[in-house]
This record gives structure tokens, sequence and C-alpha cells, in this order.
């Protein structure tokens, strides 16, 4: 059993739980080095304290999760079977009772398919799993800070692509299909998360959509992308001015990368979160710009482009060494356009590190 898995079925054994159900691909791959996106269907990891566990998904997907090195049972199941009772005979061939406690991860869980778990057992008691695989997936290993780095090369990658397409007249959607163009080419897993190419004003949306908008001197023009490697994710953004830029501008991206690169330096082991997020803040605030800072200074990352922990200023949680985040401050002006600047950060013995390396002083594309 991998150090992982029997991490897990530890902190089932302490807590006296029957069984744990994992639905959540990103956890199944976790635990089981399987990756699968079952669309509709049911995938789930069932592990327990003592028994060995089993993987249960779509038949047409068998041959690929043996394949993963998986070493335990596979159960498929056909379209026109009812997997939740092939899933109760296997969890009666297990000796599981009739009165039990199952850990599920009730973040992502359907209430459909809690009920039909409910349906294993006479009474059926749910715990929350959320806590104990966060505070696993929170800690990474050699083995995923080393497909971390490659998702970041990955990404400096991309942010030159979509640098030496800026060009005017360019629209939003093409800049973002040349830089997904040139990754395919390249071989990448595919794309963390919707690219973001946002130009002028666009810019100013922290979550807007590339469309046909078409650059113009003076425009910022803000790329977020984020790329998968061996099932992990990067997440970077870089903004840059086409041909000139105002004194309003130059002074809204001085001040976005001196806050980014304070929450950097102060995001060692031992801090409190909110605390990083604080220090961005104060900054941009004591600028001018407060108002005009909207979201938390970043989120954890890993499988997820998104995970724990949230970089925010109410987390009052204490950063360990291990743990991967973004830090990505920003300052969204309507009428001007915005800037945000982020890097992808290791915590390390000596302190923190970035993984993405893209240049970050203010550029403007002549």
């Amino acid at each position: 059993m991998s150090s992982r898995l029997k991490r897990f079925t530890d902190w089932l054994k302490e807590e006296d739980i029957d069984f744990a159900f994992v639905t959540d691909p990103t956890n199944v791959f976790y635990y089981t080095g399987f990756m699968c996106h079952p669309h509709e269907r049911v995938l789930a990891l069932v592990a327990f304290p003592e028994a060995e566990p089993f993987l249960f998904c779509p038949s047409l997907e068998v041959r690929q999760a043996k394949a993963s090195g998986w070493p335990y049972d596979v159960i498929g199941y056909n379209d026109d079977e009812n997997p939740w009772e092939k899933i109760r005979r296997a969890l009666a061939d297990r000796g599981i009772g009739q009165n039990v406690t199952v850990a599920i991860e009730t973040d992502t869980l359907p209430y459909g398919r809690s009920e039909a778990i409910k349906r294993f057992a006479e009474s059926v008691r749910f715990v929350s799993a959320e806590g104990a695989i966060n505070a696993q997936r929170l800690i990474k290993d050699e083995a995923e800070l080393a497909s971390l780095k490659k998702a970041a090369e990955l990404a400096d990658y991309a942010v030159q692509i979509g640098k030496n397409a800026i060009k005017k007249g360019k629209t939003e959607q093409a800049i973002v299909a040349e830089i997904e163009y040139e990754l395919k080419k390249r071989g990448v897993e595919g794309m963390a998360f919707t690219t973001m190419v946002l130009v002028g004003q666009n810019s100013a949306l922290p979550h807007g959509v590339p469309g046909d908008r078409q650059i113009r001197e003076g425009d910022f023009v803000l790329f977020d992308l984020g790329v998968i490697a061996d099932g992990y994710c990067s997440d970077i953004t870089r903004t840059f001015v086409y041909k000139h830029a105002s004194d309003e501008q130059i002074a809204i991206y001085e001040t976005v990368l001196k806050a980014e690169e304070a929450a950097i330096r102060a995001a060692t082991a031992g801090t409190v979160i909110a605390d990083v997020d604080r220090t961005a803040r104060r900054i941009i605030t004591d600028a001018g710009y407060g108002e005009y800072f909207t979201h938390r200074v970043g989120h954890g990352l890993g499988l997820g482009a998104h995970e724990a922990p949230s970089m925010s200023g109410d987390n009052l949680d204490v950063i360990k060494t291990g743990m991967v985040f973004t830090i990505e401050p920003g300052i969204y002006v309507p009428e001007i356009g915005g800037v945000r600047i982020e890097d992808d950060i290791y915590v390390g013995e000596a302190g923190p590190v970035c993984l993405t390396s893209f240049p970050k002083q203010l550029e403007i594309i002549p």
C-alpha cells in the first residue's frame, strides 16, 4: 500500500470509520495514480481501515485503471448495470454490516449519490473526509514538487508565446488560440483552467472572459493561465502595456509589483496566512488603491488549480514547509484597466521559492 493511502486508512482506523467513499477525480488520482474524468458515471475509491481497498469505475476505464499501477481490485460496471448494487455487493463481501460510519467528501459529493450510499446499510452516519485529505494534499512531496516545477516552466513558456503575439489589432481570443496551439504542439496535457487574455478595460475584470476586443496603443494586456504536467497545475499572471504607458498605469503596476514581492517575502513557514494577505493589501491601500484590490492574495495549488490553503485575510492557519500556493495581488480600475502579477510559491526549508520565473518588471511592448 502506498504511503499516501496508508496514512488515509490509518486515519479511518483512528476515527473508527467503517469505510471511505472517495469520488473527486483528483483525490482518486492522489491515492491511486489513476486519473479519470467519468462525466456522469460513477468513479470511486473505496478504502477501509483493515480490508484491502477497491477502485470502482466504468467498464470502459478498467483497462486504464489497471495499467496505472493500482495493485488492488478494480470493479467495473457497464452502462446497463446498476453501479450502486455492484458496490453494495462488494461492501458485503468485505464484511460491512448494517450500522456503518462512512467518510465522504462533503464539499463535492452530490446529494443524490449520498442518498444512494445511505441505502448500503440500515444505518449510515456520514463524516467529512475533507479535513484528512486536504491535510495530506497540503504538503507536497518531492515527486509532486518536480511535477509542479515542470508545470511552472510550461506556464512561463506560455506567457512568452502570449507576449510575442501582442500586436495592434490582435484580439483576445486570437492570442488565446496561439498560446494553446503552441502548447499542444509541445505535447502538454491541457490547461489548468480557461486561459485568460484581457485587453484594455477588460483587464479590470479579475475573471474576465476573452472576446473580440482588439489591442490598442496604451492598453494593459493581462495573461492569466495555467498548464497541467503529470496531473499537477501551474497558475501565472503577467501584465504588459502596449506601445506606451501613462504615469498612472506605471504607478499601478509598480504598486502591484511591490505588494507581490513583499507578500512573497512574508510567506515563510510559521507565518499566519492572513498576515501574507494583509502585507500585500496594506501596500496597495497605502498607495490609494485599496478599493480596487477585490480578492484574496492567493490560493493553494497542486492537483487542483484552486485548493487548500486559501491565502485570505481571514485564514488564521500557519504556513508550513512543503506548501505550494499562489501570490497574486491586483489592482483593477474600471476606466484604466487592471494589473495582476502572480507566481507559484513553494515553501522550502530556507524560505519561499518562486516556481514560476517569467520576468516581472514592467515591460512596454513596442
